[in-house]
């Protein structure tokens, strides 16, 4: 019978780098040994106190502290399985998660027991705390963990076999459980690390994504101790910060979102005098304007590398690899072992593939392919159709195989029958001075059906700029159908976990 542990990753990296340094938060800095050492007592901490064994969920509520990881493979290393919990949901969104996982146990940082202490109520799931909570009566799992005998070793597992579950956002109905196997997250992290990132031992990689997200889990977290690495952690994302840290701790690989890529620069032009350098910067989450590659490129001296993924995809499915080459613009070539093509959007029932340049739903089959949505054989379905996993992005291929992403399938609009996208607006847009940010949805008219809209953070430089001003300039760069006749200013975008601005909030601002 053949076997595959996410574990493993940890495990063998105690062996090869036991001295090195896995993981910094502040002036503490922990080995891969000691952090091994740590996990496998977390792991039986987990079985004798909450009787956690194989295929069992555990719920994690840690923001991007040292006990992330150890909590994480200490589950890994039991054979159970991770069920990450977004650290900003309120106690109902919680107890969905943990019905819904069928969690046998949440574990929580005490700063967030407020809000996961009432959805482990509302769940009837029991708690275990980290980072204090055990005054309140609950169990104290790194107190647990202390006095126990650590598993000699991590529970073997056959590679399709469930090992993490990631809730997607749930922009439509509830958020649905992507089901990842052994098989999917090791395949992903291992050519993330040494493929598309091209990680080396010596790297310090900052940790500023959350980790409960799959792009800081699969790509900062795992790769990174995959390759021996350094992860410095940081729990709560500010530019100015970041950029401190990237120079105190000798950073040379940043890994970010479009809006953490902006934050740094804003950072940077405040600090003004020498900035500290990177090795890699890669990109993912979203689309990374090209306004935003250009300011970096003269503002630190290298090149962002994009790729693109999704939860279900484990998440890399894309990247302009060093190796194979870069287009700016694209998010890059398929992985190795991932096929990413074109399919008509229209059809639902089938996959039919388009031609070379020509618009459609990207369409991806592989090893990342994730198992299935937890306990909801319809959405899967769906989802995944003649083999191929259907993301809902629209996207191109060019003849060298460089996959673009035009936008959103439900984030088109549609304007007097003609298809009008997002993104394409945005970097036009982001053109204008007085443009810092900006999101484009649609709003109901009825003339045309729906009609372009532009959502505008103002640049330092465009405090005084009007809507009209906004709409005349778009005017002049845009095709009739394409440019906003409506404009509004905000002081900041809602973000998600992974920094991704919620399109669907401001929708139901202004034009709910």
């Amino acid at each position: 019978m053949a076997t595959l542990s996410i574990a493993s990753i940890l495990a063998e990296s105690a062996v090869r780098h036991s001295d090195r340094t896995a993981v910094v938060m502040g002036e503490s800095r922990t080995t891969y040994a000691d952090l091994w050492l740590d996990a496998r007592r977390y792991a039986a901490a987990l079985r004798d106190t909450a009787g956690i064994g194989p295929g069992d969920k555990v719920a994690v509520l840690i923001p991007n502290v040292p006990d992330f990881p150890t909590t994480y493979y200490g589950v890994l290393a039991l054979g159970a399985v991770v069920v990450p919990v977004h650290a900003l949901l309120k106690a109902e969104e919680i107890a969905y998660v943990l019905q819904d996982s069928g969690a046998k146990a949440l574990v929580c940082a005490g700063p967030l027991l407020g809000e996961g202490a009432k959805g482990a109520e509302l769940a009837n799931v029991p708690v275990l705390t980290v980072l204090g909570g055990g005054d309140s009566g609950l169990t104290a799992l790194d107190a647990a963990a202390r006095e126990a005998e650590p598993l000699e070793t991590y529970v073997q597992r056959e590679p399709a076999d469930d090992a993490v579950i990631l809730y997607t956002s749930g922009t439509t109905g509830k958020p649905k459980g992507a089901v990842l196997s052994h098989l999917n997250v090791v395949m992903n992290v291992t050519i993330s690390a040494f493929d598309v990132i091209g990680l080396r031992p010596d790297d310090v990689i900052l940790g500023c994504l959350p980790l409960f997200h799959s792009f800081g889990q699969t790509c900062a977290m795992n790769s990174g101790f995959r390759a021996g690495a350094t992860l410095v952690l940081m729990p709560r994302f500010e530019g100015p910060a970041a950029l401190d840290a990237i120079g105190a701790y000798g950073v040379t690989v940043f890994e970010g979102v479009p809006t953490m890529y902006i934050a740094l620069l804003e950072a940077a032009r405040s600090a003004g005098g020498d900035l500290p350098q990177l090795r890699i910067a890669v990109s993912g989450g979203a689309s990374l304007p090209m306004t935003v590659m250009d300011a970096w490129r003269e503002t630190f001296g290298s090149e962002i590398y994009e790729g693109y993924g999704l939860s279900e995809t484990s998440p890399v499915a894309t990247f302009n690899h060093e190796s194979i080459g870069r287009k700016p613009g694209t998010v890059g070539t398929p992985i190795w072992g991932v096929e990413v093509e074109i399919a008509k959007a229209e059809v639902e029932d089938a996959i039919e593939l388009v031609g070379t340049g020509e618009i459609g739903e990207v369409v991806i089959r592989g090893h990342n392919v994730f198992t299935g949505y937890l306990g909801n054989d319809d959405a899967t379905r769906a989802a995944i159709v003649d083999g191929w996993f259907r993301s809902g992005d629209l996207g191109t291929k060019d003849a060298d195989g460089f996959v673009a992403i035009v936008d959103r399938k439900k984030d088109m609009v549609l304007r007097g029958g003609f298809n009008v996208y997002p993104r394409e607006v945005e970097e036009v847009l982001l053109r204008h001075p007085a443009v810092g940010q900006v999101a484009v949805i649609a709003v109901p008219d009825a003339t045309h059906g729906e009609e372009v809209c532009a959502v505008v953070v103002r640049s330092p430089e465009g405090a005084d700029a009007t809507a009209d001003e906004i709409v005349a300039w778009s005017r002049e760069h845009l095709a009739a159908y394409k440019y906003p006749r409506v404009v509004h200013f905000v002081d900041a975008f809602p973000l998600g976990p992974s920094g991704k601005v919620l399109k669907r909030e401001l929708v139901a601002r202004f034009a709910g």
